[in-house]
């Protein structure tokens, strides 16, 4: 069992300082969603965390339907599960279980796309009519009391025993996955918020009247780096490390250039993943993150030859990695305080 790790209080608005994953409250209130696991509910949230993202680019397919990129290792490397569970979890949203995601393989390679489906149910019940006397007036329909109507008790089953699939028949993303045949659901965007950082700039389809590609260009990658910058409170971080600036400067720039790539792909640390992905991963760094990058790229005692490419890696994976590293240092001063060193 861990041990305590006695930790601090929130004082004043010290909570409204993080960035979180959003799971819609119907998923969990919903008699419908009853039958989905906990586990499942958390990544559809973070499926759906990664949809703001593509609404902000114009991620769509021909039918004006967006999609997403998200791999099982993601799933994995975010819910700290091994393979079989990200597969299992990812076949209890899919068409085999509930219906909240459809996944669609691209071929030759290329990770799968995903549809993120609304999780916005119609009443199972149709509404009564108002009785012909209106004395007293009825009350008006609300969200509320339609909520408070009772539901079909016949709850959706989802795969629960895993699958017996061998794993290497499976794909880069866990899962098959097939055409879901049912007709485009009709549905309006609610009033949350699918993203939980800042509107994320999107470039624009075409240059305005008197505007060059290159002026339209240096204009998306200013609004990027004003971003990033809001995103990693780059003045803090000046004033935390004022002997560090240039560095700090170049993991923006880097940072930038992704964002602004066109291209489909990015190498990380020798593997393509999917530019919507990494785009993604880089706008959700704080100032934790560029922090502990700086602190443990200053202590890299190797010699590294492609800075760029290195530095690249330990932005991407900062957000999986900072964990372990205090962790070690703080196990590190602990056997030396033991050692009376």
């Amino acid at each position: 069992m861990p041990s305590n790790l006695n930790l601090d209080y929130y004082y004043g608005n010290e909570a409204e300082q993080y960035s979180f994953y959003r799971i819609p409250k119907a998923l969990l209130t919903d008699p419908r969603y009853k039958s989905v696991s906990i586990e499942a509910k958390v990544l559809y949230g973070l499926l759906l965390d990664r949809m703001g993202l593509s609404v902000k680019n114009g991620w769509m397919d021909g039918d004006k339907r967006v999609y997403i990129y998200f791999t099982q290792e993601d799933a994995m490397n975010l819910m700290s599960c091994g393979k079989d569970k990200a597969t299992k979890l990812f076949r209890e949203l899919d068409k085999d279980g509930i219906g909240l995601i459809e996944r669609k393989k691209q071929g030759q390679g290329r990770p799968t796309r995903i549809y993120v489906k609304n999780f916005i149910l119609p009443s199972s019940e149709p509404s009564q009519p108002q009785p012909p006397e209106q004395t007293p007036p009825p009350t008006p329909q609300t969200a509320e009391n339609q909520q408070s109507r009772p539901l079909d008790s016949t709850a959706l089953l989802t795969a629960e025993k895993p699958q017996s699939a061998p794993l290497e028949t499976r794909g880069q993303d866990g899962g098959f996955s097939a055409p879901n045949k049912t007709e485009k659901n009709k549905t309006e965007l609610n009033d949350t918020d699918l993203s939980i950082h800042p509107p994320t700039p999107a470039p624009l389809a075409s240059p305005p009247a008197g505007q060059s590609k290159s002026r339209m260009r240096m204009d998306e990658m200013d609004r990027y780096r004003e971003l990033i910058k809001e995103n990693i409170d780059f003045d803090l971080l000046l004033q935390e490390h004022p002997y560090d600036e240039e560095t700090l400067e170049g993991y923006v720039e880097l940072m930038v250039e992704v964002c602004c790539s066109r291209r489909d792909f990015i190498r990380i640390a020798g593997e393509e993943m999917a530019a919507g992905v990494v785009k993604s991963r880089f706008l959700k760094l704080n100032h934790e993150h560029i922090a502990y990058v700086l602190d443990s790229l200053s202590q890299n005692t190797t010699l590294v030859k492609n800075i760029k490419a290195y530095t690249l890696a330990a932005l991407y994976n900062a957000p999986t990695t900072i964990s372990q590293y205090y962790a070690s240092l703080v196990s590190h001063d602990l056997a030396q305080d033991a050692a009376g060193i």
